[in-house]
């Protein structure tokens, strides 16, 4: 296990300094480099924000010419529900530090950011975020679920805006995980948005890359959304396409 998160960090589309530092979590058994592209896309709509992508804190190896490090926030091996509650804290307290370290870094205010995360990586940042002292400006949650939901209502500390994206034919976190998770943070008091695209797996496909697009930019209250799909980014009427597998 890595005790200081190492991450790949995207400086603002406009240059100059972040106002805002959007931090991306990747899925098990990646990295940081997985959620390149979504970060590529939401650079077109905030055009003054940094962006970091850490790497999970656990490394195993994977067999093979190239032996790649399989990264993961929390171990699988054990599936019962102590067990993931016991890594998924143990992942956000590492998450906790490096979120407060890159913030002094880019010298932004302890609520400048954004977490957003991917399957496990959305767990981690649901289960993070939520209970941080300074709450995020909003958290997007792609094909993950809420960790120890009965620990919510008296470990919550904030309330920010979320965004629950999960595809309807994913069979490896069902989207019954992001609709549970939906229940219980609007039963808790937390304003809630979903979108579940019919056809898609366990996955990142173009809407949900738009739509979460356009969720930061309500956000962030804009003059207008403008710009967000020129230049090589997405176009509203594209066909749908996965980018991660």
């Amino acid at each position: 296990m890595d005790d200081i998160l190492e991450a790949i960090y995207v400086g603002p589309l406009a240059g100059g300094k972040p106002d805002c530092l959007i931090v991306l979590c990747h899925g098990l058994h990646a990295d940081g480099s997985q959620l390149s592209q979504l970060a590529e896309v939401w650079r077109g709509a905030l055009p003054s924000a940094g962006f970091a992508l850490p790497h999970a804190p656990w490394a195993r190896r994977r067999l093979g010419f190239f032996r790649r490090k399989r990264r993961e926030w929390f171990s699988i091996r054990d599936k019962s529900p102590d067990a993931y509650e016991a890594g998924v804290r143990a992942a956000a307290a590492l998450l906790d530090r490096f979120i407060d370290a890159e913030l002094d870094r880019l010298a932004l205010g302890p609520e400048d950011y954004v977490l957003a995360g991917y399957s496990q990586g959305a767990m981690t940042v649901l289960f993070a975020g939520l209970r941080r002292a300074v709450p995020p400006r909003a958290i997007v949650a792609i094909a993950g679920s809420l960790i120890a939901p009965g620990r919510l209502a008296a470990e919550i500390r904030n309330r920010p805006p979320i965004l629950l994206m999960h595809g309807m034919e994913d069979q490896l976190v069902p989207v019954q995980s992001s609709r549970s998770a939906a229940r219980e943070l609007s039963g808790a008091g937390v304003l809630v948005e979903t979108l579940y695209p019919a056809g898609l797996a366990h996955d990142l496909d173009e809407v949900e890359i738009r739509e979460s697009a356009l969720f930061l930019r309500r956000i962030f209250k804009p003059r207008q959304i403008r710009g967000i799909f020129s230049k090589g980014n997405l176009s509203p009427d594209s066909d749908v396409k996965s980018y991660i597998v």
